[in-house]
């Protein structure tokens, strides 16, 4: 997992091979930093090479979630359709505020756009 600064307040997370949950601390706090110079974050999430999360970390811990969740403006999920509905529900979409949206892995341009609306 891997953060890149795209541009203003946008950064792109590239999520490869099965993620552990340590990676996915590191990646909290690497946001929350960012959050913190650039007000709010919009994120855009490319499952590439993605093969799950890992089954021996505790996945259900929602202190990130419910301590920053207002720092993120939207989520943009862009992967193997077969990674929707799960990276939907981990992504909490249906509890925050932020938009969030899973795109189709050849639509990264079309994440993109929609990141910036």
């Amino acid at each position: 997992m891997q953060v890149h600064h795209e541009t203003a307040n946008i950064f792109r997370v590239d999520v490869r091979g099965l993620l552990r949950q340590s990676e996915l601390e590191r990646c909290q706090r690497e946001v929350v930093d960012e959050a913190s110079r650039t007000g709010t974050v919009r994120l855009l999430f490319v499952l590439q090479g993605f093969k799950g999360w890992d089954p021996s970390d505790n996945w259900r811990d929602m202190s990130f979630y419910v301590t920053h969740g207002d720092v993120i403006e939207r989520i943009a999920i862009v992967g193997d359709e077969r990674w929707r509905d799960v990276a939907m529900m981990f992504a909490a979409a249906d509890l925050r505020k932020a938009p969030v949206e899973f795109f189709d892995e050849d639509a990264l341009e079309e994440a993109r756009a929609w990141l910036c609306r």
